[in-house]
């Protein structure tokens, strides 16, 4: 018990940075960009502006976005080149990953919170056990916490069949190979890299609950009476994998993991689109918090619209600061947000937020008929991210979390229209009808919002 009180008293101490003085740095430096052959030099750069002048029309708040993704110092580039496409609910994504593993030709590298035992499951480790017997060398990394429900049966199976299996901070301490034993700390990232040419990465765990979908978009439809969930990935291809396979990489280096026995993680990677990408990694006991300053600088900084789905919203006075205070400048900030969900805590917490952003002018959805679990932005027609990150204490703190940041008009469009089909599910939250909402409510409300950062 002692060990445990000292373990969360230790985690406690972590707290978010001062975003106000880390983003005091003028945005106002030449945009620097890397390709597929290294960095870009700088005439070239400003050839790329003039080129996205001329596609985009009115390019001042592309590149001032531009100037400000690359002002936050998280050691990862902007780089150019790369092919997105964007995978809506688990059907979807769990074909397009399927279907890059079995192309796999050297390795399939997988990190996941969530690795269930069930069909969706099993269909994965029989690919990947597949694939390992072929000579495709298959490391995974799994989060003990989030795989707490998972028979350990079903990972000695992986590792009988030669796959490098390594867990994240094991809830016993006697099994982990570092040093501290923080429980509090969790790998929530869902990342997956093939043959290091291609990458999966936004909110989607490997589990029978993600088979369904969300809406009549599905493949298949949940029971009548469990609804389906609604979640949002994206396939990478071009030179930015490299960035994410680095993630991976340093994550098993952390952790311990053994030597793996990959030939070509890093290939020569071509340019297979127009997109600008840049990977975001946080983790736990990085003090920059760099997707919350990203995310945060990126709405500080909006002039026309901040368009927000999140599964759990959870927000510390810095985050709630720059919605407010977005609205109030006349920006149009939407948020989509859950009407029922898994973590009821959470949940609570976030709505105990709700009069104060809706009286700034922030307008508030809740997603019906589906469990909200996307975590996706837009903002100002330019700048979107897709990962694995909530907007709450947890995934800014204590979480490690994976997201890309993307810079251009034409994904944001997509993004966008998604937006419209998710706004088109969801139900307004009046703030007249809100403030009238029952006794009970405002009860667990209060409840949760004691406990919010720890939820």
């Amino acid at each position: 018990m002692a060990a445990a009180y000292m373990v969360l008293a230790g985690a406690g101490c972590a707290s978010l940075p001062d975003a106000a003085r880390e983003m005091q740095t003028p945005h106002t430096q030449v945009v620097a960009f890397e390709g597929a052959r290294g960095p870009v030099p700088e005439g070239r750069s400003d050839a790329i502006i003039e080129k996205l002048q001329r596609t985009s029309g009115d390019i001042d708040i592309l590149q001032k976005h531009l100037a400000m993704e690359q002002a936050i110092n998280i050691g990862s580039p902007l780089v150019l080149g790369n092919k997105l496409t964007l995978l809506e609910d688990g059907p979807a994504t769990y074909r397009a990953m399927f279907a890059a593993m079995r192309a796999a030709k050297d390795h399939i590298h997988l990190e996941t919170y969530i690795f269930e035992a069930d069909d969706i499951g099993q269909q994965f480790a029989d690919l990947m056990l597949a694939k390992q017997a072929t000579g495709v060398q298959v490391a995974l990394i799994y989060d003990s916490v989030g795989c707490l429900n998972t028979p350990e049966g079903f990972f000695e199976h992986l590792r009988a069949g030669g796959i490098q299996v390594l867990e994240y901070n094991p809830v016993n301490p006697l099994a982990g190979k570092k040093k501290e034993w923080v429980l509090n700390n969790r790998d929530h990232r869902k990342l997956l890299v093939v043959d290091g040419r291609s990458a999966f990465i936004g909110g989607i765990n490997i589990s029978e609950t993600y088979s369904s979908g969300s809406s009549r978009r599905s493949a298949r439809k949940p029971a009548a009476d469990v609804p389906g969930w609604r979640d949002t990935h994206l396939q990478i291809e071009g030179p930015v994998v490299a960035e994410f396979q680095k993630l991976f990489l340093d994550t098993w280096s952390k952790q311990k993991g053994p030597t793996l026995s990959g030939k070509n993680d890093f290939p020569v990677l071509d340019k297979q689109g127009d997109e600008i990408v840049r990977a975001i990694g946080s983790v736990s006991d990085d003090p920059g918090s760099p997707i919350y300053l990203t995310l945060l600088s990126a709405i500080e900084h909006a002039e026309r619209q901040v368009h927000i789905t999140n599964a759990y919203f959870a927000p510390d006075p810095q985050f709630l600061k720059a919605l407010t205070d977005a609205a109030q400048r006349g920006v149009d900030v939407k948020m989509v947000l859950p009407s029922h969900t898994d973590s009821w805590a959470v949940f609570h917490a976030g709505r105990s937020h709700y009069s104060k952003l809706l009286r700034a002018g922030v307008k508030i959805y809740e997603r019906r008929g589906a469990v909200m679990h996307s975590k996706t932005a837009s903002i100002d027609g330019v700048w979107s991210t897709i990962g694995s990150t909530n907007l709450d204490w947890r995934s800014f703190l204590h979480n490690d979390e994976i997201n890309a940041a993307i810079l251009g008009r034409d994904f944001a469009r997509q993004m966008d229209a998604m937006f419209a089909r998710d706004l088109a599910e969801s139900d307004a939250i009046d703030l007249e009808r809100w403030e009238q909402r029952s006794l009970q409510l405002r009860l667990k409300e209060g409840a949760a919002r004691l406990a919010e950062y720890w939820l």
